[in-house]
């Protein structure tokens, strides 16, 4: 499976961006794929994960702000992020495994990654 994310870049406080991820190798409608993300000098956190059929579950701090979505006819999955912060600067990485229940929290739980793309939120 590899994965490849794109779509980040630099917008202003209270803005939006939409990340994609692509896969292939594997259809995401049986991969549960989350994105995490990582600031400099940080640990790389959980965001948001979706698995099975759309469930989903999100970090609190982005509660009400992010969406996470899959295509399946694309394979493709995607983070809709409204109304970013500064503090959400930074590096996005989509992230699959193959459990059908995922283990959400914890880098070593995931069987793929892609390359991370840079999300930098002006003030």
């Amino acid at each position: 499976v590899q994965l490849q994310a794109f779509g980040g870049g630099l917008v202003q406080a209270g803005g939006s961006l939409t990340l994609s991820c692509a896969a292939s190798g594997h259809t995401v409608s049986t991969l549960s794929m989350s994105w995490f993300r990582q600031a400099p000098g940080k640990e790389r956190e959980f965001v948001a994960v979706i698995y099975g059929r759309r469930d989903t579950y999100y970090a609190d701090f982005v509660k009400g702000r992010f969406t996470i979505s899959r295509d399946n006819a694309k394979n493709t999955m995607a983070l809709q992020m409204n109304n970013l912060k500064p503090e959400d600067t930074a590096v996005y990485y989509c992230a699959a495994q193959l459990r059908p229940i995922p283990l959400i929290y914890g880098v070593q739980n995931y069987d793929y990654w892609g390359q991370g793309t840079q999300v930098t939120v002006s003030s």
